[in-house]
C-alpha cells in the first residue's frame, strides 16, 4: 500500500503541498498548519485566535485520517513574536486546553523571522501514530 494523501473533504485544495500524509505504518505527518479556516481565510488576527484555529485544523486532518487527539506524538511550533507568546501564556494555556484538554505531545517552539502567508502569526507541524 502506498502513502495516502489526507485532505479534508470540505477544505480548499492545498497548492504545492499536502496537508497530511499517512504512511503504511500508521505514521501521520501533518504539514505546517496556520490560523486560516477551511477556505484559507483568516478570521482571527491574534495569537490566541490563530492558535485555536491552527489546532482545530490539525485535529480535522487527524480525524480525516482516522486518528484522535491521543494519537498525536509531536508538535513543532513556529512563531513570529516571542514576546507576544510570553506575554499571553495564561490565555494561550487556557485556549490550548479548551481544544486539546490535558493532552500534551512532545513539543518544540521556534521563533522565526516570518512565515509565507503574510497574515499568519504562527504555524504548527504535527506527527501522529495511528494504530488500528
Amino acid at each position: 500500500m502506498a502513502n495516502k494523501l489526507i485532505q479534508p473533504k470540505d477544505w480548499k485544495a492545498a497548492k504545492g503541498y499536502s496537508n497530511g500524509i499517512l504512511n503504511t505504518n500508521g505514521y501521520l505527518f501533518i504539514g505546517g498548519q496556520i490560523g486560516w479556516n477551511s477556505q484559507q481565510i483568516f478570521e482571527k488576527h491574534t495569537f490566541v485566535g490563530q492558535m485555536e484555529q491552527t489546532l482545530i485544523n490539525i485535529i480535522t486532518i487527524l480525524e480525516e485520517a482516522g486518528g484522535t487527539i491521543n494519537d498525536l506524538v509531536r508538535f513543532t511550533w513556529y512563531i513570529k513574536d516571542k514576546q507576544e507568546y510570553l506575554n499571553n501564556q495564561k490565555e494561550i494555556g487556557r485556549a490550548y486546553q479548551k481544544i486539546m484538554g490535558q493532552y500534551f505531545p512532545a513539543m518544540a517552539m521556534v521563533v522565526v523571522k516570518d512565515l509565507i502567508e503574510e497574515e499568519a502569526i504562527l504555524e504548527i507541524e504535527a506527527t501522529a501514530v495511528i494504530n488500528d
